[in-house]
C-alpha cells in the first residue's frame, strides 16, 4: 500500500497533542478523537467517525481498558486497507486479544509502545518500540520515523509491549534510588546541589537521573510521566511475573511506593514524587527548596 498522507491520533494526552502537532508540521493531513472534547483542528465526534476518515490510526490511550474500549468502538468501520498502531502500554496478552477481535475485518496492528516523555514527543524524537508484519511496517514507517529519532524493530507482535514493561522497571527503580539518595544527603545536612555534581561524573549517571534529579531537588512534579501510568506499569510487571514464575523483590516495593503515593491523590503528579515519601514530607510544597544550580 501507498505511503499514508492522512492520519488519525486517538488520544490527546500528553504524548498524543504533541504527535498529532508534530505529524501536520510532516505534512500529513491529521483527523483526532479524544474522550473529552479538545479545542484541535480537525477533531472528530467518534472513533468510527476516524476510522470512516483515516485508513492508518494511532492510539495513544492509557491503559489495556482504554485500548480494548477503543478497538470495540472501531471494530464496525475497519476493513482490511486499515492499519492500527497501538502505542500505549499494555500487556502482551492485550495485544494478541486486540490482533483477534480486529482479525475478522482484515484490518492490521502493529505493537508500538513508545520510551520519550513530554519533552521528547514536542520535539518528535520519540523512539518507537514496534512489532509487525513487515509490509505493515514498512506502510507506518513515514508516520512513525515524523515524530522519532529511532525505531527499535521486534519479530513478535507483544513483544514490543514487553520489553516497554520492562524498561520501564529500571526507570522507576532508579527514581526510587534517586529519592534514597537525596533523602539521606539532605538528613546529613549536604547540599543537594552537591549530590547532582557527584553523580554527574559517577558511572551511576543515567539519562533519568538527568532528567528526574533536578525535579526531585526542586520538587517540581509537573507530569512527563505520571504516577498513575508507572503504577499501571508496575502492576503489569508484576502480573508477567507471576505468569512466568518470577520473583522481583526491587518491582515489589516500588510497586508499593507507587501505591502509597496515589493513594494521596498523586496519580496526576509526575512519578518522581515518590521522592516525597522517602523524604518524609507531610504537606506537599511547603518545603523551603534548596535551588539547583546548573
Amino acid at each position: 500500500m501507498s505511503t499514508p498522507s492522512r492520519v488519525g491520533v486517538i488520544g490527546l494526552g500528553i504524548i498524543g497533542a504533541r504527535v498529532a502537532k508534530n505529524l501536520r508540521k510532516a505534512g500529513f493531513d491529521v483527523y483526532v478523537w479524544n474522550r473529552t472534547p479538545k479545542d484541535e483542528p480537525q477533531f472528530v465526534q467518534s472513533p468510527r467517525i476516524l476510522a470512516e476518515t483515516c485508513q492508518v490510526l494511532q492510539i495513544f490511550v492509557a491503559n489495556d481498558a482504554a485500548i480494548l474500549e477503543t478497538i470495540e468502538n472501531l471494530l464496525a468501520a475497519l476493513t482490511p486497507q486499515h492499519l492500527l498502531i497501538a502505542h500505549s502500554t499494555i500487556s502482551p496478552e492485550t495485544i494478541s486479544e486486540i490482533a483477534a477481535r480486529i482479525a475478522p475485518s482484515g484490518a492490521h496492528l502493529i505493537d508500538a509502545p513508545f520510551t520519550g516523555s513530554k519533552g521528547a514527543a514536542e520535539k518528535g524524537q520519540l523512539v518507537y518500540y514496534v512489532a509487525a508484519d513487515p509490509a505493515d511496517l514498512e506502510r507506518a514507517k513515514p508516520v512513525l520515523e515524523a515524530t522519532s529519532r529511532h525505531i527499535v524493530y521486534f519479530d513478535n507482535l507483544g513483544d514490543a509491549s514487553l520489553v516497554k514493561i520492562a524498561t520501564n522497571l529500571i526507570t522507576a527503580s532508579i527514581v526510587q534510588s534517586l529519592s534514597e539518595a537525596a533523602a539521606i544527603t539532605e538528613k546529613a545536612g549536604v547540599d543537594l546541589n552537591k549530590l547532582a555534581e557527584a553523580i554527574e561524573y559517577n558511572a551511576c549517571r543515567s539519562g533519568v537521573s538527568d532528567m528526574k534529579l533536578p525535579a526531585i531537588i526542586k520538587g517540581d512534579f509537573e507530569p512527563n510521566f505520571s504516577l498513575t501510568n508507572m503504577l499501571k506499569d508496575s502492576r503489569l510487571a508484576l502480573q508477567l511475573a507471576e505468569i512466568f514464575k518470577l520473583e522481583l523483590p526491587v518491582t515489589e516495593t516500588v510497586n508499593q511506593i507507587l501505591a502509597r503515593a496515589d493513594e494521596k491523590g498523586w496519580g496526576a503528579k509526575d512519578f518522581a514524587i515518590i521522592s516525597e515519601l522517602v523524604r518524609g514530607e507531610v504537606v506537599l510544597g511547603h518545603r523551603k527548596r534548596r535551588t539547583l544550580r546548573v
